[in-house]
């Protein structure tokens, strides 16, 4: 492939100094795993504003930003703290407009991924039956309705909804390891890591590890993102905390239990950003922070997978 070895590694800060503008559409995709938590800090850090967000599960990530102030829009198919309660920013703001009101766009899951598949493949719009009966389309205009242009099952003319595509300015995701130039490798919990990418305009692929050119030719299959797709390539262990990357690191169920209170109350909200985002020049002294009781906490062990024989010719 031409421009495989280009190496794009670069820093987290020199990534989203480069890559993330004011006023930009960004995704932040990761499914529960592989959040791209270090890279969000580090766009509060640099002080981004009137950004759109894109995320299928608006969580803490989306919550801090917010508190920052960088988020102008979200757009979004689930807002919730992962199963250990609210969010308390995001909540007030859609639902009080208090500190102040945000712009909400809201998607199911399934149409959330036809967005991003239609701005991947380029196409005006992607098609599902999923809204019949959804009040959805009530209350987001974006989800339209289409007359098919082949008969439908009973010989008539068939309409179906339809979503617009989406294409973000730049894309972030987190992903376990990638090689120099980029091509990143996935495994455990995927999402729509690689046409969030696609979609997009630009790409920053953050990861646990950079390995050699040779281990991700090793194992081809897990190359979920190639480098063809990825402008930069940032190496930042434990990038995903709270969340999890197989592995590497459990997912902190104490920090998820404990973000409810946290954000629930604007002081404290204040006072958490501040030591923890603003108070660290980077996230290696984000991870310094926590300590080596919770790096040991979220100690994960082995769970090999066999080896795979992908031939060669003699």
């Amino acid at each position: 492939m031409p421009g495989r070895r280009t190496d794009k590694r670069t820093s987290l800060h020199d990534a989203i100094a480069a890559h993330v503008r004011d006023g930009d559409t960004v995704s932040l995709e990761g499914f529960t795993h592989l959040i791209p938590t270090a890279a969000g800090h580090e766009i509060i850090r640099q002080g981004r504003r009137d950004l759109t967000v894109v995320r299928m599960t608006a969580d803490i990530v989306v919550d801090q930003m917010l508190a920052a102030g960088c988020v102008r829009k979200l757009v979004s198919s689930f807002v919730g703290n992962s199963s250990a309660g609210s969010l308390g920013n995001l909540r007030g703001r859609i639902e009080r407009g208090v500190p102040a009101p945000l712009e909400y766009e809201e998607y199911s899951h399934y149409g959330m991924i036809c967005r991003y598949l239609a701005g991947a493949q380029r196409l005006p719009f992607y098609p599902l039956r999923s809204y019949a009966g959804s009040d959805l389309p009530s209350v987001n205009p974006g989800i339209r309705k289409v007359a098919s242009p082949f008969p439908g099952p009973d010989g008539g003319t068939e309409h179906i909804y339809v979503v617009p595509p989406v294409h973000p300015d730049v894309t972030i995701v987190h992903a376990q390891r990638a090689d120099r130039a980029g091509n990143a490798q996935l495994w455990g919990l995927t999402g729509v890591q690689a046409e969030a990418v696609f979609a997009a305009e630009r790409a920053v692929v953050v990861v646990e590890e950079i390995v050699a050119d040779e281990v991700v030719r090793s194992d081809p299959n897990r190359t979920l993102i190639p480098a063809h797709a990825v402008d930069a390539v940032v190496e930042c262990p434990r990038g995903a905390h709270p969340s999890f990357a197989q592995g590497y690191y459990d997912r902190d169920n104490t920090f998820y239990r404990s973000w409810s209170a946290i954000s629930a109350d604007p002081r404290r909200l204040r006072e958490w950003l501040t030591e923890w985002v603003y108070g660290t020049r980077e996230h290696a002294e984000y991870v310094a922070k926590l300590g080596g009781d919770v790096r040991d906490r979220l100690a994960v062990g082995d769970a090999l997978s066999a080896p795979v024989n992908y031939g060669r010719r003699l």
